[in-house]
């Protein structure tokens, strides 16, 4: 069994979206589809179609974000900054590039790449964890490698 780490307000907006998967995106899915239909012929039907491909993206998009309720791991939050951790926002300078780049490193299901917030199982995450203000880490990217030296713990 897996799981998946979450922030307890992560844990409640994924409970949100469930919801409303569940309840208002399938509802509409299923009022397109019958919409559709009565449009008669369904074999050249392309708007019956990109329904029944929705519903079929929108139910499994709700049975991984069940998976993933139900397998939630709640971390509590902690003023520990000693070493980095699950909710931890770390300072790092790219030893490569020259420049100072701020993380947040959280759970898979709270992972937003345009605000730099990176999944604990990602590279760079991964890199983090358990380590210390002052060191410097290796991430092992798919195509290279870097290094990362933590300048700050928040």
């Amino acid at each position: 069994m897996a799981e998946f780490f979450m922030t307890q307000k992560g844990y409640d907006d994924a409970v949100k979206q469930l919801e409303y998967l569940q309840k208002v995106k399938r509802a509409e899915i299923v009022e397109r589809i019958q919409e559709a239909r009565s449009h008669g012929d369904l074999s050249e039907n392309a708007e019956y179609d990109a329904a029944r491909n929705e519903q079929a993206a929108n139910e499994g998009e709700i049975i991984e974000l069940d998976y993933k309720i139900k397998n939630a791991v709640i971390i509590e939050e902690t003023d520990d900054n000693s070493t980095v951790h699950i909710g931890s926002e770390v300072t790092v300078y790219d030893l490569d590039l020259e420049e100072e780049t701020t993380y947040t490193i959280m759970g898979t299901t709270e992972v937003d790449a345009m605000k730099n917030i990176v999944s604990n199982e990602s590279p760079v995450g991964a890199a983090l964890l358990k380590r210390k203000k002052g060191e410097t880490v290796t991430v092992k990217a798919p195509d290279c490698e870097y290094q990362l030296k933590i300048l700050k713990i928040n």
